[in-house]
């Protein structure tokens, strides 16, 4: 009760409701600003944790891509025999300068996994068997620069990683590797991760995919699995990459950071304390709140004494009635108010309602007006029958850079650029005249700068039925849009010309197949000359690979991909090896296209296919080599239960061989050889093989040929060879052959044991004289 008679007065209630304004509009703005800072300084942490977390990466991968070539350098240039690696090795490794301000400690190690050398020879591992060792087995059977796994070394349990390079002799047989150790604890790059810091208490880790610390920022240990009741953790070993929120070890809410790594299967973790991150939120808050309350404990009394002072004119009230009611007084009283006026304000206005809604109407007509042409955003100009400017809208006034009342009682024409002036103003009397809304584009006059813009302008007459009051115009400032429209047309005509000169083919399909563009090159695989628009492209080709044929519901239904390697057949029957590239656009929609990149293939697989066979093959006799022909072998002895005859393995040692090349010389040597390859290819089965597999030395594999058959064969090649003469300078050249004979056999554990019969079988021959045929029988089981 007491409450509300306090209210009952019109000062108290004034003093309330603005008290209530300033407490509710301060804590509008304090959760608003609270919850926009926040979010705003989430986005920013997060941002920062991302980037650092980015270069902390491509730091790691530059440094351990540019350690991981430099060895891979170096183990080339180490190419030699293996009995001078070893006897080198201490030579070998004190000259590689370059490795000491890369790696802290470097090492030669022999194919056997024994350390042959090392720096710095204070580590004492010289001698030392590493064979076991991840990082060794990987090289030693990938035969390729390795990055390995963090492991606790031989010397005091350090952590290190450790990266390779196998190193081969001049026949590309492994020999070794060249390692360099990196300490994961130590004064280097590694070191220098754990080192870095985000804020005050953010940090950075690093760890392997397979769970083991590498850097820890905040602790300092490494080689220690990481935590399995840390999800966010586990997300990364996964091979996640993003944001996530998470706990460090202490159980604070932190904002990390994780980044793949693209060297090594590691990632790296950039870890920044929510409490930190979010601190200036918190005091932005207690900053408002103080203002808060000294805002109130200012305005509060200030207010009640200006409201108080604005009541005290109140007995004034009867004489402004007075003044009113006689015509003095033109404004009227207030409605509104506390209890002691409103019922007389109210009584009093009731005999001056009917004239006060006259005016009410009339005033609300004119407001309409102004505020419609206020807040319009074009421009809107009214003017008097002569053209004569009565008003003009802030939006006109930006267009024209011009102030109201400068314009005022001019001529709306003279605003018109001169080359422009002529035809607007014949158009729009024209338009007047026949009672016509005037339409138009040109240029006006910008400001006292005599700049010109475009405008598209829209006129009507102002009538009654006996007269006319003047026009109104209406005005759009059209300048961007025709510069925008200007600089499409160019893009569009520039990749016109950029996709004309493509050797690629690019083309655009509806759904209906129907080829919406194509340039040059892709008319010219589809067959069609310089046009092929508005044909049907999947009716024109057929496009197949290894796996099928490919329809037109295959590409509308399938993803998108890229370089997919499929022989394109056009209707002119020409066949193309293509390099196919396809992207949807607005894919589901009604106006679907799909993009088609057409690119000649043709010389890279050739190219495939030359290296493919240079591979296999002998360059001088044309032959089969070594690797194919123990290829051919091992697929031979995998055949033997499945075959009636006993398939036999001939190798064929010329004799006399070195002397022809040391009288007759090399050219004469090869000439040789590559007659003797001719009388091997011409003496076998088109199902037998035929290799060249050293110097001297051939081989023949005879599948399911039998042994009676191999020998008489065998002597056949062997007379060839013996008849076989080159002559030169007055002198004839030729050699013989000493030729072993063995079977293959389901108890033959491999290759090495058959090739080791047959050569058993040349060495007899030999022995004997050499020029003979010798059969090594397989031995019993």
């Amino acid at each position: 009760m007491l409450i509300k008679r306090w209210l009952g007065s019109l000062v108290n209630r004034a003093v309330a409701f603005v008290i209530l304004v300033i407490v509710l509009s301060a804590v509008v703005v304090t959760v608003a600003g609270t919850l926009v800072s926040q979010g705003e300084l989430e986005t920013q942490a997060k941002a920062e944790v991302v980037t650092i977390a980015g270069l902390v990466a491509r730091e790691l991968d530059d440094k351990l891509a540019q350690r991981l070539a430099i060895l891979a350098e170096i183990s080339e240039g180490l190419s030699m025999s293996e009995d001078v690696m070893h006897s080198r090795a201490t030579i070998l490794i004190r000259r590689e300068i370059a490795l000491r301000h890369l790696f802290d400690a470097f090492f030669l190690v022999s194919a056997d996994g024994r350390i042959l050398a090392e720096y710095p020879e204070a580590y004492a591992q010289k001698g030392r068997d590493v064979s076991g060792r991840e990082y060794f087995l990987k090289t030693s059977r990938q035969l390729t620069p390795v990055i390995s796994q963090p492991f606790r070394s031989f010397y005091q349990d350090e952590p290190v990683v450790m990266i390779t390079a196998p190193v081969f002799d001049h026949d590309r047989q492994f020999i070794g590797m060249i390692a360099g150790a990196i300490l994961l604890d130590a004064d280097n790059f590694m070191g220098d991760v754990g080192r870095v810091r985000i804020g005050k208490s953010g940090y950075v880790g690093v760890a392997s995919r397979a769970g083991i610390t590498l850097a820890h920022g905040r602790t300092g240990v490494v080689m220690e699995p990481v935590p399995a009741r840390n999800a966010a953790l586990q997300q990364a070993m996964s091979g996640f990459e993003g944001v996530l929120d998470s706990e460090n070890g202490d159980g604070d809410q932190t904002i990390m950071a994780v980044k793949q790594m693209d060297q090594v299967p590691w990632f790296v973790a950039a870890v920044w304390p929510a409490r930190e991150a979010f601190a200036p939120a918190g005091r932005l808050l207690d900053n408002l709140l103080w203002v808060l309350l000294v805002v109130i404990v200012t305005l509060a009394p200030l207010a009640y004494v200006v409201f108080r002072r604005l009541m005290t004119p109140m007995d004034v009230l009867g004489h402004q009635i007075t003044e009113r009611h006689l015509g003095v007084r033109t404004t009227p009283v207030d409605v509104t108010g506390v209890r002691e006026i409103r019922q007389v304000a109210e009584t009093f206005n009731t005999v001056m309602e009917e004239r006060d809604e006259v005016l009410s109407s009339l005033a609300e007509r004119e407001a309409f007006f102004r505020s419609l042409t206020q807040s319009a955003p074009i421009g809107i100009v009214q003017t008097d029958v002569l053209g004569r400017i009565e008003f003009v809208n802030p939006t006109f006034e930006k267009i024209t850079d011009s102030v109201g009342n400068g314009l005022l009682h001019k001529y709306l024409i003279a605003g018109v650029h001169e080359d422009d002036r002529e035809h607007a103003l014949r158009k729009w009397y024209a338009a007047l005249r026949n009672h016509e809304v005037f339409r138009g584009r040109f240029r006006l006059l910008r400001g006292s700068s005599g700049e010109a813009i475009w405008a598209d302008v829209m006129t009507a007459a102002i009538e009654t039925p006996e007269k006319s009051l003047g026009t109104i115009t209406v005005v759009r400032d059209i300048t961007h849009e025709l510069e925008v429209e200007q600089a499409l047309r160019e893009e569009q005509q520039r990749a016109d010309s950029i996709l004309a000169v493509l050797q690629e083919g690019v083309l655009m399909v509806d759904t209906g197949g129907v080829i919406r563009y194509a340039n040059r090159a892709a008319c010219s695989f589809i067959g069609n000359g310089e046009n092929c628009e508005n044909q049907n492209f999947f009716e024109r080709i057929v496009i197949e690979n290894e796996e099928r044929q490919w329809q037109a519901p295959d590409f509308l239904a399938g993803e998108d991909f890229e370089s997919l390697y499929v022989t394109l057949r056009n209707a002119r029957g020409q066949i193309f090896d293509i390099d196919l590239t396809m992207l949807h656009l607005r894919k589901g929609q009604e106006n679907e296209r799909l993009v088609f990149v057409l690119r000649d293939d043709s010389e890279r697989r050739r190219q495939e296919e030359r290296l493919s066979w240079e591979a296999t093959h002998d360059s001088l006799t044309q032959l089969l080599n070594r690797r194919a022909f123990s290829a051919a072998l091992v697929k031979c002895l995998g055949q033997v239960d499945e075959q009636a005859s006993v398939s036999v393995l001939m190798l064929i040692d010329l004799d006399y061989f070195k002397p022809i090349n040391d009288e007759g010389g090399h050219l004469l040597g090869d000439d040789l050889l590559k007659r003797l390859a001719d009388l091997l290819k011409d003496s076998v089965r088109q199902s037998d093989t035929v290799a060249r597999l050293g110097g001297d030395e051939f081989g023949i594999i005879l599948p399911a040929c039998g042994l009676d058959r191999a020998e008489v064969l065998a002597e056949k090649i062997r007379a060839g060879v013996q008849a076989l003469r080159i002559k030169q300078d007055g002198r004839s050249f030729g050699v013989t052959a000493s030729i072993g004979l063995t079977g293959l056999s389901p108890g033959d554990s491999g290759p090495r044991e058959v090739v080791a019969r047959a050569d058993e079988g040349c060495y007899i021959a030999k022995a004997q004289g050499r020029n003979k045929v010798v059969v090594v029988p397989v031995p019993e089981p």
